[in-house]
């Protein structure tokens, strides 16, 4: 799914895991002038030499998010500079894309080996256990979200790399405002995801103060694209798509009237181009909310019924709405608005037109054609 629409996005003035309890303080801080020119200075390094364009590596790259991202990024800067990894095999429509590598993000040597070897300038880290795949396994969460944000943040200290690392709604907890949820306010997340997501800001922030790196991380609110679902609590607004589709029916985990920021995969993936090309001057914050709509899956299902004029939804609420009654309803991302510029192009009417066509041609027509192929 990467349709014209978004590969004009590039001509514009312009989001294999990936698509979350304590008081935070306020994490931004006053520092003096000479201070702050000292951290503007060491970032200029991080900007590739004039007239070349940046060599990024994408980490993580088979989820939702890596493979639409790099497509983007190479329509900016050229295929061979956008280097996709992961540690599962590529699909054939991979591999003629562009570069693919094995990058396993808990091999620190493995990754100063690839930033070496391919001069890696930026480096976006997707690796990540999503909310609720994490909670069945947290020591491998904590491994994956923690540990490799580790080894990637001392990465880009070391090899002077501009380095973005996406959060997300999860990062909040019960104790947050939920509407709106600003910028910076308490946080104290529930779920492994969350706290590692947390943590990754905080570690990020630090190494920004401390060290001068050039690190920049969005939260996301719920990505929604016709890929498949992936064990994220917001899931449900894809997974409504496929099966809606599929048999005219759908049973959602959470209740009707749940309210969740949610942004459409081209927004999502425009956001953090805008966010990555943004001059570190006008940046305010190191890490910002950035949405565009909020809607209940009963709001979502009245939209797609258009559509599917006779679809029928049961609701069965199961652990993932406990997880999602501590997560913002309606996200303020004004601070992103004002610094850099970000503005949404994509609402709930949309969402679901584009929504309802990419996965009736890359799913649904695909499907049908295999098995009438196995069938002759």
């Amino acid at each position: 799914m990467f349709r014209k629409c978004l590969a004009s996005l590039a001509l514009g003035p312009v989001a294999n895991p990936q698509s979350l309890i304590v008081a935070i303080p306020r994490i931004t801080r006053t520092i003096s002038p000479a201070a702050s020119q000292l951290v503007q200075t060491r970032a200029v390094h991080h900007v590739p030499p004039q007239g070349r364009p940046p060599k990024i590596l994408i980490t993580g790259g088979l989820g939702q998010l890596g493979i639409e991202c790099a497509k983007l990024l190479r329509t900016q800067y050229g295929s061979h500079n956008v280097i996709l990894s992961d540690i599962v095999k590529p699909s054939k429509s991979v591999l003629e894309n562009g570069p693919y590598i094995f990058a396993d993000i808990l091999d620190f040597k493995g990754l100063q080996k690839i930033v070496v070897d391919h001069r890696i300038d930026w480096l976006i880290h997707f690796s990540a256990l999503l909310s609720a795949v994490g909670e069945q396994n947290v020591p491998l969460a904590v491994r994956v979200n923690i540990e490799g944000v580790h080894n990637v943040i001392e990465l880009a200290k070391q090899y002077k790399l501009r380095i973005f690392v996406p959060s997300t709604i999860g990062a909040f907890g019960p104790d947050s405002p939920r509407n709106p949820t600003p910028n910076v306010t308490i946080q104290r997340p529930r779920t492994i995801y969350g706290v590692s997501k947390v943590h990754a800001e905080l570690i990020g922030e630090y190494y920004y103060h401390k060290f001068g790196l050039d690190f920049r991380c969005l939260r996301f609110p719920g990505v929604i694209s016709s890929d498949p679902p992936g064990g994220g609590t917001t899931d449900y607004a894809v997974a409504v798509f496929h099966d809606a589709l599929r048999h005219g029916k759908y049973t959602c985990y959470l209740r009707p009237d749940t309210r969740l920021p949610m942004m459409y995969i081209d927004d999502c993936l425009r956001s953090l181009l805008e966010f990555m090309k943004a001059p570190n001057e006008k940046l305010k914050r190191r890490v910002y909310n950035v949405t565009a709509m909020s809607f209940t899956p009963e709001e979502l299902v009245k939209e797609l019924s258009k559509h599917v004029p006779h679809l029928h939804v049961a609701y069965k609420p199961d652990s993932r709405q406990l997880i999602a009654d501590a997560w913002p309803e309606v996200f303020d991302d004004s601070d992103a608005r004002r610094d850099w510029h970000w503005q949404h192009k994509y609402d709930l009417a949309n969402l679901v037109d584009f929504m309802v066509k990419d996965v009736q041609e890359n799913y649904i027509n695909v499907d049908n054609q295999v098995q009438q192929t196995l069938q002759i």
